[in-house]
């Protein structure tokens, strides 16, 4: 089949692949465990963080964040007695959420688009589109082993960026209860409440009817659907296709909505719906985004989501500087506050798991990301933090990723992988498995040199 110029497209096993939905429950992970499958390096005692510590509504400048068997113990300005004591002198958040990506495909490396597109069909159709993923993903496709490396590299490649929690997994991938961060449309928490569509005509009205009645039937809190994604009338009229398949309520999570109108929005506002917002690929594919100011206005929850390497940032630091230059030309006033709890506990309320992540508190999920300071204003310094600020971060409370002497000094590091990240030695864990087969998990090193033994370009992490 040719596209808009002539052209070929690519294989329909890609197409397969990229928009396959999530509408089925993913069956609990073997080995007994119900939950994302731990670090195995977890800390032997319990610990505390001191510094600038972030929540929600406070900045407490003088605080300890103790943790002990995966969960916040405390959040307090009281230094803990019965913990040791990291004096981090940095900001302590909650790790970041990011509410959009294609995980699977972040392995790739960026890709300038050479023109802009009305819609999402027309770049996914286009040559270029298939020179720079469709045919590497082929490639790597030649040998199935590989594809589950590109996930966990992937995820690795978010890890390093302090993200604890990604979405967008597609429906292609088996397997997912192994997993380095958390998936947040997949298998979380002991069940799967998220389902995720990336073409809703592609969807059989039987399919949507079923989920719409998983959904009445409190089985399902979030569907996140790809919707007016680009600038012409094919992408305008998505969101009447969206409210004829029965599917604009409450649990509704849209990505993009580039094209939704004022009366489009209203509709969001009054089912109760949710946006999440990509500008740095919207902006490099169409030359426009989302009208956050009409979103916001409306009072619509607003997420944030870095997409995917090829057309997107390559971390939600990079993302949250885009959103902040745009939110200014669209003359929305927020604080730099407000765009931190975008990638944290507005993302956990959005995503239905505000019970357990997106805010440091006590009994909590401790999901903590801790940054190096470098200004007075915390919440600007995490606004103006790359991944080379990074210092700390644990799911969990297991130590995934950070400072030697810091891990060093609160559990073993024998089955840490020393890596050098922006010129800061650092170790981190690639050990997840929950399949508890004989055969040690790969590092990160033998995921990269599988991917690059088959696809030379594959994307840095620590770059």
């Amino acid at each position: 089949m040719a596209d808009a110029d002539g052209h070929q497209r690519g294989s329909p096993d890609f197409e397969d692949a990229y928009a396959r939905p999530v509408l089925d429950e993913d069956p609990a992970p073997t080995g007994g465990l119900a939950a994302r499958a731990p670090a195995r390096v977890a800390p032997t005692t319990a610990f505390a963080l001191h510094g600038c510590v972030l929540t929600p509504a406070q900045r407490l400048d003088d605080g300890y964040v103790v943790v002990d068997a995966g969960r916040i113990v405390s959040v307090s300005d009281r230094r803990p007695t019965d913990a040791h004591v990291i004096e981090t002198d940095g900001v302590i958040l909650p790790g970041l959420i990011d509410l959009h990506g294609h995980p699977e495909y972040n392995v790739f490396a960026a890709w300038e688009p050479p023109k802009l597109y009305a819609n999402r069909g027309r770049w996914r159709d286009s040559r270029e589109y298939d020179a720079v993923v469709k045919q590497p993903w082929a490639r790597l496709k030649t040998d199935p082993s590989l594809i589950p490396t590109a996930s966990r590299y992937a995820e690795a490649r978010a890890l390093v960026a302090g993200t604890t929690a990604i979405q967008g997994a597609n429906g292609s991938i088996a397997g997912r209860e192994e997993s380095l961060v958390r998936n947040v449309d997949r298998f979380i928490f002991g069940q799967h409440r998220a389902r995720s569509i990336v073409d809703l005509d592609r969807n059989l009205p039987a399919d949507n009817a079923r989920l719409r009645s998983q959904i009445d039937a409190g089985e399902v809190d979030a569907v996140y659907i790809h919707l007016a994604e680009g600038i012409d009338a094919t992408s305008e009229h998505e969101f009447a296709g969206l409210v004829a398949a029965n599917l604009l309520m409450a649990a509704t999570v849209i990505i993009h909505g580039l094209a939704l109108s004022d009366h489009d929005l209203d509709d969001v506002h009054a089912a109760g719906a949710k946006i999440v917002w990509s500008p740095q690929s919207n902006l490099r594919l169409y030359g426009q985004t989302t009208r956050v100011a009409e979103i916001l206005r409306r009072g619509i929850p607003l997420g944030l989501g870095a997409d995917w390497l090829p057309s997107g940032s390559p971390s939600l630091f990079a993302e949250l500087r885009i959103a902040r230059r745009v939110l200014r030309e669209q003359r929305v006033d927020r604080e730099a506050a407000d765009l931190v709890r975008m990638v944290t506990s507005d993302a956990a309320s959005i995503a239905g798991l505000g019970d357990n992540l997106g805010t440091l508190d006590a009994g909590r999920r401790a999901d903590i990301l801790v940054l190096e300071r470098h200004g007075d204003d915390p919440w600007e310094n995490v606004l103006g933090a790359d991944p080379s600020c990074i210092e700390l971060v644990t799911i969990d409370g297991d130590l995934a990723y950070g400072r030697p002497d810091w891990l060093a000094a609160i559990s073993r590091t024998d089955g840490l992988e020393p890596v050098l990240a922006w010129g800061k030695p650092m170790l981190i864990d690639t050990s997840y498995s929950v399949r508890h087969v004989d055969a040690p998990a790969p590092r990160l090193a033998d995921l990269r040199a599988a991917l690059i033994a088959r696809y030379p370009q594959v994307g840095p992490i620590l770059a």
